[in-house]
């Protein structure tokens, strides 16, 4: 067997374990994901999955460093899961340590150019940081990829707030 199909098995493992435990968060059982998470762990505490999905649900319940640390497992484990780099780059953010979620953010940018979520925690990296004009413009190329209205509307409002602008796209509805 080829190292790479090995690697397939494995991920497909670490899926398997954690994909009906995916169906918990959706249905915002946040606190049993994480008993359930923690079980699959300690069964394999190399499955980077569950340490992801832990880190949504440390997010939910409001356990902020919990969820930094299980995101920052993750990407130990799976240095190009784009999605934990980009939980990470917020939450550090909200944790106040502004310089590393840019530092995630233009990591998560690198690994995939273009990407709307890595633009839109970049955009409020920035923003938090104080350079309003890296933050117009990653907010600004974040609106360009056509995202959900909701959160459109928000970082509209956002660039609409920063000095001498105006919100762009306000036509794109």
């Amino acid at each position: 067997m080829t190292i790479k199909r090995e690697d397939e098995l494995k991920d497909s493992a670490h899926w398997s374990a954690v994909e009906e435990i995916a169906e918990l968060l959706q249905e915002e059982r946040f606190r049993e994901a994480t008993v359930e998470l923690r079980r699959v762990l300690q069964a394999d505490p190399a499955n980077p999955y569950a340490f992801y999905f832990l880190g949504v649900a440390f997010f939910e319940i409001g356990e902020l460093e919990a969820a930094r640390d299980a995101y920052g497992a993750c990407l130990r484990l799976a240095p190009r899961h784009l999605g934990a780099r980009v939980a990470l780059s917020h939450v550090v953010r909200i944790l106040g340590d502004i310089r590393g979620s840019v530092r995630e953010g233009m990591t998560a940018l690198s690994q995939s150019p273009g990407d709307p979520d890595a633009l839109h925690a970049l955009g409020l990296a920035h923003h938090a940081y104080g350079d309003d004009v890296a933050a117009k413009k990653y907010l600004e190329a974040f609106l360009a990829s056509g995202p959900e209205f909701e959160v459109a509307v928000e970082v509209r409002a956002l660039l609409a707030s920063l000095p001498g602008n105006e919100a762009p796209g306000n036509d794109q509805d």
